[in-house]
């Protein structure tokens, strides 16, 4: 009898606890990533200067790179720089911009990727994508799986508090993500990789679930959890299907129409999500996702973030038009902007009451 598996790319080390850092080093010698200790580093040129200044004693061999942002030109601009190193691997430490621009890069040059995750604000940390912004706004370009994740819990509660909300927000939408997979099998024949789904789902629910707060060691460490399984999910599936859906939609229309006045990504997610699982008639679902999303204070109205209620349905109008091809509920119930008008008094009458 043949033995059926398959191969799922996923990082070889994830350390998840208080102080990991401080075996950043020897992380990467015991785990053969490289023995050399010839690395590229990719920071900051804000924040990153005290973890060079931190690292460089213990990490003789690397050479340091500063990113300008989170551009892909920036991003091109440092595998190009770091071409003619001959490292055994590229190692982005810092918040989402120097990881997407470190993934793109290393993708670029043939590079196994470290990732060391200054704060948890999304689900990219560990994603096989890396968003960048570009001359018609924003892509999405896929890259492999980073080969290690290091999040060192002592450097997430230094980080601004907005960061972690934001991972929180974005976590939590996978509930409405996977949702929206399952109605497009129904409707649609869309294939549904029941995996990918689990772990999306499981991840979001047990942030959605846990009774800690946004300061607590238990609770970050669950939305870190969370955070790279999300991204492993993705990997399974072969695009971003688990962790994004009518959710996303919204989030992605917020940053087009109105790209200087956007709010986090996971803070405009949670209240896409909270949102559509109103639309979808879940109503205890979704009054527990407002709950959740308030108890760890992130918005869920668009006037908690500076934006009408006018925009709020401008933006769920558009939302569509972000994703081609990819059914939700939005596609489904294809509401008129009247529609959506009155659904949305309906959500802020719920939410409200």
């Amino acid at each position: 009898m043949p033995v059926l598996t398959r191969l799922i790319p996923a990082p070889v080390v994830v350390d998840i606890s208080a102080g990991a850092l401080d075996n950043l080093a020897g992380l990467l010698v015991d785990q053969r990533i490289s023995a050399s200790g010839k690395l590229a580093i990719a920071i900051s040129g804000g924040s990153g200067a005290a973890l060079r200044e931190r690292f460089a004693g213990t990490l003789p061999g690397a050479d340091w790179f500063e990113v300008g942002g989170g551009t892909l030109d920036d991003a091109i601009k440092l595998g190009d720089a770091m071409k003619s190193g001959r490292y055994d691997a590229v190692v982005g430490m810092g918040g989402g911009k120097i990881i997407d621009c470190a993934k793109y890069a290393a993708a670029r040059i043939g590079l196994p990727l470290v990732a060391v995750a200054t704060n948890l604000s999304h689900d990219g940390l560990c994603s096989p994508v890396a968003t960048l912004d570009n001359d018609a706004g924003r892509g999405s370009y896929g890259v492999p799986n980073p080969i290690a994740i290091v999040i060192d819990l002592d450097v997430i509660r230094e980080a601004p508090i907005r960061y972690v909300r934001s991972g929180v927000g974005d976590v939590i939408s996978n509930i409405s993500a996977v949702a929206d997979w399952e109605l497009s099998n129904r409707e649609t024949g869309e294939q549904i990789d029941g995996l990918a789904a689990a772990m999306a789902r499981q991840a979001g629910e047990a942030v959605l679930r846990h009774p800690g707060g946004c300061g607590d060691d238990e609770f970050l460490t669950v939305l870190a959890e969370g955070l790279v399984l999300t991204g492993v999910s993705m990997s399974v599936a072969g695009d971003s299907r688990p962790a994004s859906g009518a959710c996303h939609e919204i989030n992605h229309a917020f940053d087009l129409l109105y790209p200087k006045r956007a709010a986090s990504h996971g803070e405009q997610c949670g209240l896409g999500a909270a949102f559509a699982m109103h639309l979808r008639g879940a109503p205890e679902q979704s009054a527990l996702m407002v709950e959740v999303l308030r108890r760890h204070g992130l918005p869920v109205l668009p006037d908690e973030i500076g934006f009408t209620d006018e925009e709020f349905v401008a933006a769920v109008e558009y939302a569509p038009q972000t994703r081609p091809g990819r059914y939700t509920v939005l596609e489904h119930l294809a509401l008129s902007t009247d529609e959506i008008r009155d659904a949305y008094a309906d959500y802020a009458k719920t939410v409200t009451s």
